[in-house]
């Protein structure tokens, strides 16, 4: 796959252009991924909801189960998949990211020996995981992802990375908890920041040699990860989320030092790097 004049071409690739979409990107703004569960029957189904003027709704990427992907809005522009939302500060996440929606009925309901999404279809044992999702308590049944689709979105993702200045990828239930659910507990979304951010983001001799202080990058395991003035002191911001990349300025009997958008001293055993 290439990213040419913002289209995406290759191999499985197609390109039908949404009306549901605004204007450009401001400069620079565009620094994120979201990935998403469409929650449909179908790849297509969702293709055609998202072309259509009155779903008002749209996304850069839509991928298959077989892998085959539709782009739909130019990467340069933005996309209507995010809605209500906020992160770290910031909201209206349409303005900061691209859309990546993914074929997945989502979350199913057990019916005897079958699993029922909400639109009817039955799903077998085998495309079914029971877990319980990062901003749940109690194990629910979701829709498998097939190995291609989280083959294509981590080369995606990754193509994305090398195109564009992207430095977070979140899941629709990280910027949207209140109301969303994707891409759930069946998708590795922490295998894929740390396969593809943590790599893009690693030093090299000659960085590590001039720079130091960014000799490690690391990717935060626990759900909630307290950050503090000292090693064991007092907390001096809100918790660090699972998933967060954090730079690891040095290490102190199993504290690592790390900046984020402060510094602080946080537990290594919860710092992947």
């Amino acid at each position: 796959m290439k990213i040419s004049d913002y289209r995406l071409s290759g191999e499985q690739v197609n390109y039908k252009e949404s009306p549901n979409r605004s204007g450009r990107f401001a400069a620079g703004s565009a620094d994120s991924i979201v990935v998403h569960f469409t929650g449909g029957a179908s790849a297509q189904s969702s293709v055609n909801h998202l072309l259509n003027p009155a779903a008002k709704a749209s996304a850069h990427l839509v991928v298959g189960r077989d892998g085959a992907v539709t782009q739909l809005v130019p990467f340069d522009t933005v996309a209507w998949h995010a809605g209500r939302s906020s992160f770290r500060g910031r909201s209206g996440f349409n303005q900061y990211s691209i859309g990546i929606e993914i074929d997945n009925a989502g979350r199913l309901s057990r019916s005897g020996d079958a699993f029922v999404s909400w639109f009817g279809r039955s799903y077998p044992a085998d495309e079914v995981i029971e877990a319980v999702h990062r901003n749940e308590r109690e194990p629910a049944f979701w829709h498998r992802y097939s190995e291609q689709q989280i083959e294509r979105v981590e080369a995606l993702c990754a193509l994305l990375i090398e195109t564009y200045d992207i430095d977070m990828i979140v899941g629709h239930e990280e910027i949207a908890p209140q109301r969303k659910t994707d891409p759930g507990p069946a998708f590795p979304l922490d295998q894929l920041r740390e396969r593809t951010l943590v790599r893009d983001r690693g030093v090299d001799e000659d960085d590590a040699s001039s720079e130091p202080h960014l000799s490690k990058v690391g990717l935060v395991s626990a759900d909630k990860l307290n950050i503090r003035a000292t090693p064991g002191g007092a907390t001096v911001a809100p918790p660090l989320t699972k998933g967060t990349l954090v730079n690891v300025i040095q290490e102190k009997d199993g504290w690592y030092e790390v900046e984020v958008t402060t510094k602080g001293w946080v537990s290594g055993q919860y710092v992947k790097t």
